[in-house]
């Protein structure tokens, strides 16, 4: 229809005003073949037909992936089916508010979902409840008083339709109303989320367990609860978790009981009379029974004891015999008799011949016999059923599983029969009919009907059209697809498990249904492992670490995500490896344990680099003995450490790695403020002595001779007849081995009596200087290297001329020294000892700034 023009003329009338014809351009459009009238009776030239083969419309632009922000708790998530789900803190912003109770009309349109659809076809009338009076009233009774019944009947008693007849009954009991509930495959946590999902409105909103206790504490409502699954200490947690809240609890024998001081009022529900059970029979079948109908009824109450199922599946049976003994020529609206079998087809009623009643096995077994006269989409409908593990797909996905337009209506059949019974929503194969068609042979070629359903499912969950509501709600169907899948995957092809677990599980998250989610990550984790997939391994894996930590599992959400991490490093996947990380910090932080830092498989582990200060121009205190000669020019000194010794390198030790190169680091700071302390307080406390040689230091002082004399920075010798001692004591001349005079490890001169030095101490002196005796308490001045100059302390002396010293140590066992170049000197100190001693061979005379050369020890 044209919007700008619409009327009759749209399918090729004419009208007034301008006309076009079906299938011709709209104005402004490009193209031939139709034209656009003028006057009211000018026709438009019909446009040519397009060719079929003709392709000229443009590629489809790639459908965006379905990404849902929700809120979990404090958590903000967002479901990513693409590279995994983000989580964060969630922004005070991003809170949703106080979620509020549901309406009464909202509650009605609810209640409408939570019930199963209605079957297509003729509206089928509902039987009436037939002996369970007594029990509606006791039921109905004990709920007004605020007590909470357990219900507890064999499958196909009638329990189901009983909870519904006494849920209508106490429509006006609590304020919140009646919630209806199913608890297949359902946990206690479940419930609670369903439970309070039934009474808030509160859209993509998760509450955490704090938080959801207390707003199901608030609500007041009767709540039905069908098909429960287990009691005990659970059942107990779910009845404290709600006081306000009476519960009417529908159980088979086989369910655990609740315990002792629950507080939970038993009623049990029998199989029907023989009475009950014929007047039932007849509802079921629209009419009176015949006399061998109702003896044949009876044999039937007294195999089945009672139960309401198989007196309506026996009503189906008898409506099938009246259809055959009708003619042929009854068909009925679903068309049953379309595909009748051919061991059927031998029951010819035009030949008069009488149709005999089913036999008692056959009664007692009905479904074989009542799924051959069903149409062909209905037993198609049952082996999928059978393949789903009982799970009926929703009737809206029958024609495309089945390949049939109106295979909807399959549903219809099943339900007339009594082989479906609802269960929630949603509908399953009733009491005892996956047994019975399992052994009828419908369960062949299952695995084949699985994998049609997954790769049905798998396009269906990623459709961007689809909710998660309604993935949710088919959630049974699709993990019984994707259960026998996993098993049956094989290494290296692609698995259908694997992609439906991969469409169907972001919706699930989404949907928040997320034991549904767990389930299927689990499965496709499982999956993508047996096929060898990596990348979908890893991704199933995160998944599981970010339900987990949302779950409040941190131990198993960091096991989940440091496996995805380490899968997807194998991979590169920068992408992936950064929200993993990510999400592991936030684990880290919520459980107070330190974050393990391991690198992944692409990266290169980094060289620990340890930093040094290096020590003061003038030398380093004796209290720090441990220090390195530094560089001249360089502050600080780096050292690189191999890497298999960082502690960063070793598996599982990243934070302690972490923690001692920053311990080694604020270490070396406060050893670089000790000894800038220590150098700052010498200066200070020295004296100020003009000839102090410390205070004669350059900036790159050298080992040449000065200006006013001519040693190398050697001793004086003390000049006769001042009245000295005649002891010749002086600095140390060698550095020692670290290079640096001043430090810890220089020889200690020592004092000849005699004024000669002695075997231990080798020094060059100048005739006429006085000598200085070394007292034992005066305070070494550390120095980098000796001065340029100094003036002698009594005064100016006449210049001196250039002297040399010779030093030549003896070999010893141990290390064979070659000697020096020769050198004279005039010193008055005496012939040089030649007992072994420790020297430094200085640099060269030069007279620009030098280096002091390098030590050796001669032993």
């Amino acid at each position: 229809m044209d919007p700008n023009n619409p009327g009759p003329e749209e399918y090729g009338h004419e009208g007034g005003g301008a006309s076009r014809s079906w299938g011709s351009p709209r104005s402004g459009e490009a193209g031939s073949g139709g034209e656009l009238g003028t006057g009211g009776g000018s026709a438009s030239r019909q446009r040519p037909p397009r060719e079929s083969l003709t392709s000229d419309f443009g590629q489809h632009a790639p459908v965006l992936a379905r990404t849902v922000q929700l809120v979990s708790g404090d958590f903000l998530l967002t479901v990513n089916p693409v590279d995994g789900s983000e989580i964060e803190p969630c922004p005070p912003a991003e809170r949703p508010a106080r979620p509020v109770k549901l309406t009464e009309a909202e509650r009605a349109g609810a209640e409408r979902t939570a019930r199963p659809p209605v079957p297509p076809g003729p509206a089928q009338l509902p039987l009436p409840l037939l002996a369970r009076q007594d029990e509606r009233e006791k039921l109905v009774r004990l709920l007004a008083r605020g007590r909470s019944v357990r219900l507890t009947g064999p499958a196909g008693s009638g329990r189901t339709r009983l909870l519904d007849i006494v849920a209508e009954d106490c429509a006006d009991l609590a304020p919140d109303g009646v919630v209806r509930l199913n608890g297949h495959r359902r946990s206690a946590d479940d419930l609670l989320y369903d439970l309070f999902c039934a009474v808030h409105n509160a859209p993509l909103h998760r509450p955490d367990r704090d938080e959801l206790a207390d707003r199901v504490r608030e609500i007041g409502a009767v709540v039905v609860l069908d098909d429960l699954e287990f009691g005990g200490a659970a059942l107990d947690g779910l009845l404290d978790a709600t006081p306000e809240c009476a519960f009417l609890l529908g159980v088979t024998p086989d369910v655990p009981e609740p315990s002792a001081d629950a507080g939970i009022e038993e009623v049990a529900l029998p199989g029907l009379d023989r009475a009950a059970g014929l007047d039932l029979l007849e509802h079921a079948v629209g009419r009176a029974l015949t006399e061998d109908e109702s003896n044949w009824a009876g044999d039937l109450w007294f195999e089945s004891e009672g139960l309401p199922l198989r007196f309506v599946q026996a009503g189906a049976l008898l409506r099938q015999r009246d259809r055959l003994r009708a003619g042929a020529g009854a068909v009925d609206e679903f068309g049953v008799f379309e595909d009748v079998r051919p061991d059927e087809a031998s029951y010819d009623p035009a030949d008069g011949e009488e149709v005999p009643l089913p036999s008692l096995g056959e009664a007692a077994a009905p479904a074989p016999l009542l799924a051959s006269r069903l149409s062909a989409s209905a037993r198609a409908t049952l082996r999928f059923a059978v393949a789903l593990g009982g799970e009926v797909p929703h009737q809206a996905h029958l024609p495309a599983l089945v390949g049939d337009t109106h295979a909807d209506a399959a549903l219809g059949e099943l339900a007339a029969c009594g082989l479906v019974s609802p269960a929630g929503s949603r509908y399953r194969l009733a009491a005892g009919v996956p047994a019975q068609l399992e052994a009828a042979g419908y369960a062949d070629e299952a695995e084949d009907r699985a994998r049609a359903a997954a790769q049905h499912y798998a396009w269906w969950t990623g459709h961007p059209s689809v909710t998660p509501e309604r993935v949710c709600a088919e959630a049974d169907a699709v993990l019984a697809a994707l259960s026998p899948l996993t098993a049956a995957t094989t290494e290296g092809e692609r698995s259908t498990a694997v992609q439906l677990a991969r469409t169907a599980a972001p919706a699930f998250a989404s949907g928040l249904y997320w034991s549904a989610w767990e389930k299927a990550l689990r499965a496709g984790a499982e999956a993508a492992r047996l096929a060898g997939d990596v990348a979908e391994q890893a991704y199933f894996h995160h998944e599981l670490g970010i339900h987990a930590l949302c779950a409040g599992q941190f131990d198993r959400a960091r096991a989940e995500l440091e496996a995805s991490i380490g899968l997807r490093g194998a991979l590169a996947d920068k992408r992936g490896t950064v929200a993993g990380r990510r999400a592991l910090a936030l684990v880290a932080d919520r459980s107070g344990t330190p974050l393990t830092i391991v690198p992944t498989a692409e990266e290169e582990v980094p060289e620990a680099h340890y930093e040094e200060s290096a020590p003061p121009p003038r030398g380093v205190p004796t209290a720090f003995p441990e220090l390195q000669p530094p560089s001249d020019t360089a502050l600080v000194v780096h050292r690189t450490v191999p890497s298999p010794a960082a502690p960063s390198a070793k598996p599982g030790g990243g934070l302690k790695g972490l923690a001692k190169r920053n311990l080694v680091a604020a270490g070396a700071g406060a050893l670089l403020v000790a000894v800038l302390g220590t150098v700052v307080t010498l200066g200070a406390t020295s004296e100020n002595d003009a000839g102090t040689p410390s205070e004669n230091v350059g900036v790159n002082p050298s080992a040449s001779q000065g200006v006013d004399e001519g040693s190398l920075g050697a001793d004086r010798a003390a000049k006769e007849g001042d009245g000295d001692t005649g002891e010749a004591t002086g600095r140390p001349t060698d550095p020692g081995p670290d290079g640096t005079l001043g430090t810890s490890d220089d020889p200690t001169p020592t004092a000849s009596p005699s004024g000669e030095p002695s075997d231990d101490e080798s020094r060059t002196t100048k005739p006429g200087e006085p000598s200085k005796s070394a007292s034992p308490s005066s305070k070494p001045t550390g120095t980098s290297k000796p001065p340029a100059s100094s003036e002698s302390p009594t005064g100016p002396s006449t210049p001196p001329t250039p002297t040399e010293t010779e030093t030549t140590p003896e070999p010893t066992e141990t290390e064979t020294t070659p000697p020096e170049e020769p050198s004279t000197t005039d010193s008055a100190s005496g012939s040089v000892s030649s007992s072994p001693v420790e020297t430094s061979a200085s640099a060269p005379q030069s007279s620009g700034a030098g280096t002091p050369g390098s030590s050796e020890q001669v032993i």
